[in-house]
């Protein structure tokens, strides 16, 4: 067994990989010496993301592709395969997310969280499998707490969430057989995100969220990278299925705790 990092000559593709954690991730994998492959909507930020990363390393290329198209996703795996060989390892995180009442969101606004988040994930495991290093292949889903700890003003997150934690499970059991692993890494506040952004719009409800975390600080975009580098590493080869919370804790009781309080300020910005 290899007894140090490293993923020369591997080759890893991230959906959702342009911005927060998924391009914290990708970094992680580039300055362990990856092939990288980054994919978003925006083709504006797929050329930033790019930019940054090779700095870490040359053999970085991107594309622009909705995770909710089946055929665009199938499109650009297949160019990254042509590109740089077989894929190793396949980072799923695009993700979509606004805090609202059950009572308040439309069928559309449900309908395209699930779309992003549990459909998008599907898309993306499903186009890869033909193109993943069998055995061998990794495959991390970004999932969230919001997929096994109920929250106020996130059922639609919740849904899609849980969602893809037991797609994770499901598609374990059937894809070991070709010696592909897949496991769900949940991420809890992470500084600097848009999604922390969200929940926390000032440094008071960061120092609020922080102190609702038993480690008694936010999560950086490297605690997660580093999560996704032991993964995908020979130490964690024979783990598969797992959901993995890296959140200093907070999923203990400390995310309902200051979702509550969120929730609460939400509520009285809007009057209620």
């Amino acid at each position: 067994m290899e007894h140090a990092l490293n993923f020369s000559n591997k080759t890893v593709f991230v959906a959702g990989g342009t911005g927060g954690v998924n391009l914290g991730i990708a970094k992680g994998f580039s300055s362990f010496g990856a092939k990288l492959a980054v994919v978003s909507r925006s083709e504006s930020k797929v050329d930033n993301a790019v930019s940054q990363l090779r700095a870490y390393g040359e053999e970085v290329i991107g594309f622009t592709a909705d995770v909710r198209d089946y055929e665009q996703i199938a499109e650009v795996l297949e160019k990254t395969h042509k590109q740089l060989g077989e894929i190793d390892i396949i980072v799923s995180g695009a993700a979509g997310n606004f805090p609202a009442k059950a009572l308040d969101i439309s069928s559309t606004g449900f309908k395209s969280v699930l779309e992003t988040d549990l459909l998008g994930t599907f898309h993306v495991l499903r186009a890869a499998h033909p193109f993943l290093k069998k055995p061998g292949g990794s495959i991390i889903n970004i999932s969230a707490p919001q997929s096994f700890v109920a929250m106020k003003h996130q059922a639609h997150v919740c849904a899609a969430k849980a969602g893809v934690d037991m797609l994770t499970k499901s598609l374990a059991k059937e894809w070991g057989v070709d010696g592909i692993r897949i496991n769900s890494i949940v991420p809890g506040p992470i500084e600097g995100t848009e999604g922390m952004s969200r929940i926390a719009p000032n440094k008071e409800a960061e120092a609020l969220i922080a102190d609702t975390v038993p480690l008694k600080r936010l999560g950086s975009v490297d605690d997660i990278a580093n999560a996704a580098l032991l993964l995908c590493s020979p130490f964690a080869e024979y783990i598969t299925g797992a959901v993995l919370p890296v959140d200093g804790g907070w999923s203990l009781g400390g995310a309902v705790e200051s979702m509550s309080v969120m929730s609460s300020l939400l509520e009285s910005a809007r009057g209620v």
